[in-house]
């Protein structure tokens, strides 16, 4: 895709508001917290502590409606406290230009650097470097810098507070994160019933699973409808996969049995998941309920079939009395949990958060692991650096008195990606001369005065939180009016603040962009990398299948576990990075849309046989198939070789699968399965090499 077109759909997905659904409640709440803050600093500080304290509390109900797993006043604090340490050295060194611009460039390095930890700790490292910007602003002098920061984390704190003490919708996040997975699989079992190879959607599951990452004290108080749901939902799915598959059921009166197993599985998941989401018992239909039993005339099912069935049937009991609570919070282990818990005193299954201090260790060792120049995360926080230091040069030379506005538009726009970066440049435009027009009305009409430009930066604190999740642009018509009503309760002249703001938003916004064109980070490329990255863990996760029945062991629940999740992780990879790149102005693919399709078909299959073979993984102490061995080690050196020719742009062989399946000596219906599945997987890998054949050679890196 041009930039022509590239540009031109930036723009429109920035523009785009999105229908979603809104947060009265945690608006109103976090609303109040702003008033009350800005309103008791204004009433005893007078309006320049109040413009501080109001910035404090509307970063911290902003890091309210982060997507956090973590305990909701966690997040108010944090920002707070960073917010307040800021402050405190941006008022400190205001007055030395080279000292400042030091102090910038090292705090917008670090927050562009916090993207490697996530979104949520890139976003609130931003906000960090950009709030230098604006409080330095503010007519206060060195030696009111520590009443200044501590009256900005007094306001966050004031958030945090309010959480505490009017808590909405507890472990709503947490209910919605699992109700999603569980209605994901039950799309899927309705999936099955039309296509037998239909793909599973990890996406859910892997959200369900981080949000499931507690630390033991939030563990314990977890409701009991949340324990062990997800454990479960992770075992059904390869037993879903293995009713619908025609070489298992057959045809006739067994596959109509299976659609009406399906059906009821689905019907039975989405009770459940809504009676998770909503906190209440579940509801279940009788026609589910009753399809799952054995028919009266007996069974139809037969072999494998009749005991996925019941295996099936078994554990959506299993799920529905755990959404009603009754299990007592015990985590199912099994092929589906997630393992013992690490500390003492906690339940089987539960996932512990690490300790604090090991937490920041690895928060360490991810940043330093991004520390190279082709780490998207470093461009990136070069890109915003050099943004912001620049941008407070240009804005310093300006004639307009609050320059400030330049790397502070920049600073807020760029992100690691481009389309990103470029809708938010739209959506920042966009919004700013919404929000600046309505804003100038307001002044020219009403006039207002402290008091009245205090009301109105709450109320346009009140709609930032209410469009939160709506789009950025209408979050930036609020955003403007805000800043406007906000320095106007600091002296700063209402007039003053709104003629010059949209050129200073052209500037910066345009600053933003030729950043990113300069010293771009694009995806493209690397999408060869992240195919190499997806097979060597699909064919990993088949090796580990296979070598559990070659030795059956007591580990093979959890190195099963840990070779899907890998898979899992990899596939998401893979996808976020198609979808990147589809958006980038990149001509040369590396990998040709027919290439891409070809590929993620074939692996798609391979994880599906993989997946069947899963569900029949013989119990720790059962007869071993000896040849397995033989395969899974092959499949091993496969998934390496293959990983490295995708990354030296050839075509992958299997010649080691090959041997193994040709040299299998065993007896016995276990063996012959096994065997059938490596000679299904090397057809889905033969099909990948094809798919591999007619890819284009990759354009290198900027």
């Amino acid at each position: 895709m041009g930039w022509t077109n590239t540009l031109k759909d930036a723009a429109r997905s920035g523009l785009r508001v999105e229908r979603t659904r809104l947060e009265p409640l945690v608006t109103l709440r976090a609303t109040a917290g702003l008033a009350l803050s800005g309103g008791l600093a204004l009433w005893l500080f007078g309006g320049t502590a109040a413009a501080g304290a109001a910035y404090g509390a509307l970063l911290g109900g902003i890091a309210v409606f982060q997507r956090s797993w973590r305990p909701d006043p966690l997040l108010p604090v944090v920002s707070a406290l960073t917010l307040g340490v800021t402050t405190f050295l941006s008022y400190l060194t205001g007055g030395h230009l080279l000292l400042f611009l030091a102090l910038l460039a090292l705090w917008a390095f670090l927050g562009g650097m916090a993207w490697s930890l996530g979104a949520n700790a890139g976003s609130l490292g931003t906000t960090n470097a950009a709030v230098m910007l604006v409080t330095v602003a503010l007519p206060v002098g060195v030696t009111q810098a520590l009443g200044q920061a501590a009256l900005m984390v007094g306001g966050g704190l004031v958030q945090a507070a309010l959480v505490v003490l009017f808590p909405i919708r507890r472990w709503g996040r947490h209910r919605d994160a699992l109700a999603d997975a569980l209605s994901a699989e039950a799309d899927y079992a309705r999936r099955l019933r039309d296509d037998p190879a239909a793909p599973f959607t990890p996406g859910p599951f892997a959200q369900a699973r981080d949000a499931a990452t507690l630390s033991a004290r939030h563990a314990r108080r977890r409701p009991a409808e949340l324990h062990g749901a997800r454990g479960l939902a992770e075992q059904i799915r390869p037993v879903l996969g293995t009713l619908a598959d025609p070489s298992v059921t057959g045809l006739g009166l067994a596959r109509e049995r299976v659609d009406a197993l399906l059906a009821a599985a689905a019907t039975l998941l989405d009770a459940t998941a809504d009676a998770i989401r909503h906190g209440r018992p579940p509801e279940l239909p009788p026609q589910a309920l009753a399809a799952l039993e054995i028919p009266s005339s007996g069974p139809v099912l037969t072999g494998p079939a009749h005991q996925a069935a019941g295996r099936l049937r078994a554990l959506l009991h299993d799920v529905v009395d755990t959404a009603g609570g009754r299990h007592g919070g015990d985590e199912v282990v099994g092929a589906g949990s997630d393992g013992p818990v690490a500390a003492a005193g906690d339940r089987a299954g539960t996932l512990v958060l690490p300790s604090a201090a090991d937490q920041f260790r690895g928060a360490l060792a991810t940043v330093r692991g991004q520390l190279h120049r082709d780490s998207p995360v470093f461009r990136h926080a070069v890109r915003l650096t050099a943004v912001m230091v620049v941008g407070e040069l240009i804005g310093r030379a300006l004639p307009f008195g609050h320059g400030y506005w330049v790397p502070l538009v920049g600073a807020l726009i760029l992100r690691p990606g481009f389309s990103q970066t470029y809708s938010r440049a739209a959506a920042r435009l966009g919004g700013t001369v919404l929000g600046l027009v309505i804003a100038g009305a307001i002044v020219e009409l009403a006039h207002p005065g402290q008091a009245l430009a205090a009301v109105l930066s709450v109320v346009c604190g009140g709609l930032i939180l209410l469009f939160m999740y709506t789009g950025y642009a209408p979050v930036q018509a609020a955003a403007s009016g805000y800043t406007v009503f906000t320095l106007g309760m600091a002296g700063v002249g209402l007039d003053q603040s709104v003629p010059a703001r949209l050129v200073l938003t052209l500037i910066g916004g345009g600053l933003a962009m030729l950043a990113y064109a300069l010293y771009p980070s694009w995806e493209t490329p690397r999408l060869r990398t992240r195919l190499a990255d997806w097979i060597h863990a699909d064919l990993g996760y088949a090796a580990t299948v296979v070598r559990h029945y070659a030795e059956p062991t007591e580990r093979s629940a959890r190195e099963t576990r840990e070779a899907v999740l890998t898979a899992r992780s990899a596939l998401l990879a893979w996808r976020d990075a198609v979808a990147l790149a589809a958006k980038e102005p990149v001509r040369d693919r590396g990998l040709s849309h027919t290439t891409e399709d070809g590929a993620e078909r074939a692996l798609y299959e391979a994880a599906r046989i993989t997946m069947l073979l899963e569900a029949h993984v013989p119990a720790p102490g059962a007869p071993p198939v000896p040849a397995a061995a033989a395969l899974a080690a092959a499949l091993q050196q496969s998934a390496d070789d293959a990983a490295q020719a995708v990354r030296d742009r050839r075509v992958p062989t299997w010649e080691p699968v090959r041997t193994a399946l040709a040299d299998w000596h065993g007896e016995g219906a276990t063996s012959e399965m096994v065997h059938r599945t490596g000679t299904l997987l090397l057809t889905s890998l033969s099909e990948l090499s094809t798919a591999l054949e007619c890819a284009s050679p990759p354009v290198p890196l900027s």
